[in-house]
């Protein structure tokens, strides 16, 4: 349904379903794609898509491949690739002009580990109450597979037609070494643009009013690298000057001592100017500031002390595990530690380590990186058309609110595609509370009314953008 043709009646439902005042099922313009995207939704939580025995991954990829060829879609258009104990989704909803390149809409049906005794609730039982569904993967993703996949269901129902292919993929190891997205984007290196729902998203204050809206186009690269210092080692008895734990030590010191050379892209500079009417005086004083010059000491001092901002100024690196010696009473033969980097897109791997070396200042020390399966990624440009289409998508149930463009200090299959020269948006329409985002946490839940407005959401941005 056009957003145009919306009634009073459906722009009041989806006002107060934006603020959580209604049952999803009922609430909007598509009972019927928003009562499947919560059945899609419990079921897929159930399934434990989790790398390691037992993995669910493939029998939920099968469930989903059920689920949209019941809706409409050719058995032959959605496939399923076992890839070691996990498997990827592909779904090609056909357009009319099959020379266009294809919009991709993007996601993952993996999730991490959740530990049942740890959780008040069972992980991998959907519940329902109080207005949340909660289990592994209310939050990241299954929320937003089940929103994508009930939208395309009901364009389906629609008879909607997109002069270009629409193809949704489904990653199946996002959470661990991304394999399956590497191969998903070298199978579509010249697609038109992808657009994730597994980044971005909408803010709520503690109140739950709607605050703003991110649209993601850059994200930072993920490093780790392990710093080690060995010695003989020998009796504590006779301690000695040259100590692996010390030398570590103070090498970790320095490191943590260090600022990276502040950066400024694109993305930044507008989300700063955007937000910085957003935030207290002193931050908006020093987001204005940085913008114009990222040079500005005093601004770099203020954002470095916010930890919600630090990460979006320039590279950073942290400790984020140790481990020395092998017995109590002998000196340390060997001493090592991970320092965990969020690497600011155009810099490389190698920068960063050579940086950390000279940091570091020891040459005791060696140093190494740890592949885990990333990438460094250029920014995509902030094009007219996809803040548009978001804007008539939100303007559905949240009228006017700001979008900043934003990047992710995190890792999201968008990298993958973006280093093909792929432009990928983080563009998931679901408006959570600081206090409620327990992605990869205990007791992970989502509040339900996001469904009504986030079908409705869909269907216009996909409609927008496939013609």
């Amino acid at each position: 349904m056009p957003v145009s043709t919306l009634s009073v009646r459906t722009r009041a439902l989806m006002a107060a379903c934006a603020l959580g005042f209604c049952t999803p099922a009922v609430a909007g313009p598509n009972p019927a794609a928003e009562a499947q995207a919560l059945d899609i939704l419990k079921h897929a939580i159930a399934f434990r898509s989790v790398q390691g025995p037992g993995n669910q991954t493939p029998q939920l990829a099968a469930y989903l491949k059920q689920v949209l060829v019941a809706g409409g879609f050719a058995a032959d258009d959605v496939t399923i690739t076992p890839v070691d104990d996990t498997a990827f989704l592909v779904a090609r909803y056909r357009g009319s002009d099959s020379k266009l390149k294809p919009l991709l809409l993007s996601g993952h049906i993996d999730v991490v580990e959740a530990k049942p005794a740890d959780w008040e609730r069972d992980p991998f039982t959907p519940v329902i109450e109080n207005g949340y569904i909660y289990g592994r993967g209310a939050t990241d993703m299954k929320f937003d597979d089940a929103l994508m996949i009930a939208s395309l269901i009901d364009l389906k129902r629609q008879h909607f037609t997109p002069k270009r292919d629409v193809v949704l993929t489904l990653s199946g190891d996002e959470e661990t070494i991304m394999k399956t997205t590497q191969m998903l984007a070298a199978q579509f290196p010249d697609a038109y643009m992808l657009l994730n729902g597994d980044g971005g998203g909408g803010a709520l204050s503690e109140d739950g009013k709607p605050a703003y809206f991110v649209l993601e186009g850059a994200e930072k690269a993920y490093g780790d690298y392990t710093l080690t210092f060995t010695n003989p080692g020998g009796h504590s008895s006779a301690p000695r000057k040259e100590n692996a734990i010390y030398e570590l030590s103070a090498a970790l010191t320095r490191i943590g001592n260090h600022q990276f050379t502040p950066q400024l892209n694109d993305i930044t500079k507008a989300y700063f100017l955007t937000a910085a009417d957003r935030a207290d005086p002193k931050t908006g004083a020093a987001m204005r500031a940085f913008a114009a010059d990222p040079t500005d000491k005093d601004a770099i001092a203020t954002l470095t002390a916010d930890p919600s901002h630090v990460g979006q100024i320039g590279t950073t690196c942290v400790a984020t595990m140790i481990d020395g010696g092998h017995a109590l009473n002998a000196l340390p033969q060997r001493a090592t530690a991970n320092i965990n980097c969020r690497i600011f897109p155009g810099t490389s791997f190698k920068q960063v380590e050579d940086e950390l070396v000279r940091v570091a200042a020891d040459p005791r020390m060696q140093i190494k990186f740890i592949d885990t399966g990333t990438t460094a990624s250029p920014p995509s440009p902030m094009r007219a058309d996809v803040t548009a289409a978001v804007r008539a998508g939100l303007d559905i149930a949240y009228k006017g609110v700001p979008i900043i463009p934003s990047m992710a200090s995190g890792a999201s299959d968008s990298m993958w595609f973006r280093v093909r020269g792929v432009p990928s948006y983080g563009v998931a329409p679901v408006f959570i509370k600081d206090s409620d985002d327990f992605s990869h946490g205990l007791n992970e839940r989502t509040q339900l009314f996001n469904i009504a407005p986030g079908v409705a959401y869909w269907n216009v941005v996909i409609k927008r953008l496939s013609n």
